[in-house]
């Protein structure tokens, strides 16, 4: 059977928190395995049971988790200026952290942006290996474990950004977010999103204004 590497993201749209991007490997014959753990599409799992089937994926399959947090985010964001162009480096980056120190014979991600966009960041780093990118790849037993380790590790993260901002950050960027946002910052002050949240989403311009109607 053949052995797949899954790679999928978390993060992705959400103003608060980190981009988190994770790939685990695992023979096809493993699906029921995968299956058995809770496997699936990890949007609708709860926080606490990703968290547990997260445990267990760690303890059994080769995995690599990329943590780009907000401060890093905003710094690569702001020189490479296209979100596909950053994920397609951090999906590369955990491909190879896995292909360096076991086989595969296959990558699966979702499909995003450019779909020669994964393929030139592999050659960049030197990496070596077939990839298939799909629409709704998270019904690939792989790539459905990859979301669920993002997933969980999204969800640490974003309670630890709140502990340090001493305040809940919420998930996503709707309006609870801008009233989040603007409370932060007028407690705070501006610079405190450079921490905690991601700088080019349209979040940021209603938060900044939200906070100053609020102090006047």
């Amino acid at each position: 059977m053949p052995l797949v590497i899954g790679v999928d993201e978390s993060g992705k749209g959400d103003f608060f928190g980190p981009l988190v991007i994770a790939a685990l490997l695992a023979s096809d014959d493993a699906a029921p395995q995968l299956a058995e753990l809770g496997v699936r599409d990890s949007k609708l799992i709860s926080d606490n049971k990703l968290l547990q089937i997260d445990q267990k994926l760690r303890e059994h399959f080769p995995h690599a988790i990329r943590i780009i947090s907000p401060a890093e985010y905003n710094l690569m964001y702001a020189r490479i200026k296209n979100l596909n162009v950053l994920l397609a480096q951090g999906h590369a980056w955990v491909i190879k952290t896995v292909l360096e120190q076991h086989h595969a014979d296959l990558a699966i991600s979702d499909q995003f942006g450019k779909p020669q966009l994964i393929e030139k960041a592999l050659t960049e780093c030197g990496c070596l290996i077939r990839l298939e990118q799909t629409v709704r790849a998270e019904s690939i037993p792989q790539v459905g474990a990859a979301s669920i380790l993002a997933r969980a590790e999204f969800v640490r993260q974003m309670k630890m950004l709140s502990e340090s901002a001493g305040a809940p950050l919420p998930k996503g960027a709707g309006s609870p977010v801008d009233s989040a946002g603007a409370a932060l910052v007028r407690a705070q002050g501006a610079a405190i999103l450079d921490q905690v949240a991601k700088k080019h989403f349209k979040n940021y311009g209603r938060v900044i204004s939200r906070a100053a109607s609020l102090n006047k």
